[in-house]
């Protein structure tokens, strides 16, 4: 009890093991209790936050790992689907404050989040763990899972809906509503497909990840660009959506406004890690 105490008021975060009655208090007030689970006692099963099934050492690594895994998966999930959705918010808002058209129907917002928080978003909750997970300082526990987020959050939502009214503004004047909204429509897709690679690490650029990482993640991705395509080129799709083929040269501005939030969010790793070092 005295080591643990000691080590907890010089801030560590304290694992203890144990099997016997006597090592239980010891296990309750350290921050993660380690009971064996062949040779413990009841009472230090109880008073344990882990039981190991097999008394081995090495499990307790392995379940560190999970659980990192877990808990980083977590808050990818968590940033690309609050950024995406934030984005979508602001960019109606926006939209009515200047006095615009609807940029999106009701139909289309559907689909966008169907496309991007349906399969992406879980292929990304499954995402490998990093390279790094087990070299890395235990968190701190009275953090919230969000700790560290807000400021992505927030900056890839105004990025999104400021980069996305200027796209429709810009398309309304040149053409119509339908043009507009059509651009739009692809131009957020694109947006978060593309953003939602950036995810994978809050520390990693993309370039040190590389995009095959994630099998899954891969094939989501050109999955929902495949039927985008498909909507976007078969009329009766078109027609349901309430939207109009794409000009070939519409795709240099959507592509462009699609790659912004991958590009500010590769580039604020390297800035933060640079301020860092």
């Amino acid at each position: 009890m005295r080591i643990v105490e000691a080590l907890k008021e010089k801030g560590h975060i304290v694992a203890m093991t144990g099997d016997g009655v006597n090592d239980a208090p010891a296990l309750k007030n350290s921050d993660i209790g380690v009971a064996m689970g062949v040779t413990g006692t009841d009472v230090t099963k109880e008073a344990a936050d882990i039981v190991l099934a097999d008394d081995n050492f090495a499990s307790i690594v392995a379940a560190v790992e999970e659980g990192r895994g877990i808990y980083d998966n977590i808050r990818k999930y968590l940033l690309f689907l609050l950024s995406a959705n934030i984005g979508e918010i602001l960019l109606m808002f926006l939209a009515v404050i200047f006095s615009f058209p609807l940029p999106l129907l009701a139909v289309q917002i559907l689909y966008v989040n169907l496309a991007t928080d349906g399969l992406p978003a879980l292929a990304l909750g499954i995402d490998p763990p990093a390279q790094d997970l087990m070299r890395r300082r235990p968190r701190d526990p009275k953090l919230s899972i969000f700790s560290g987020l807000g400021y992505w959050i927030a900056g890839i939502a105004l990025l999104m809906s400021s980069v996305m009214v200027y796209l429709f503004a810009h398309t309304l004047s040149s053409a119509g509503v339908l043009e507009a909204r059509s651009v739009l429509f692809a131009a957020v897709i694109l947006f978060e497909l593309s953003f939602v690679f950036s995810c994978r690490s809050e520390r990693q650029t993309i370039f040190r990840l590389g995009i095959t990482g994630n099998k899954y993640l891969v094939a989501a991705v050109l999955w929902e660009l495949t039927l985008l395509l498909l909507i976007m080129y078969t009329p009766s799709l078109a027609a349901l959506f309430r939207l109009a083929p794409l000009r070939y040269a519409d795709w240099l501005p959507v592509g462009l406004a699609g790659i912004s939030g991958l590009v500010l969010a590769e580039a604020s790793k390297v800035l933060v890690r640079k301020f860092r070092s």
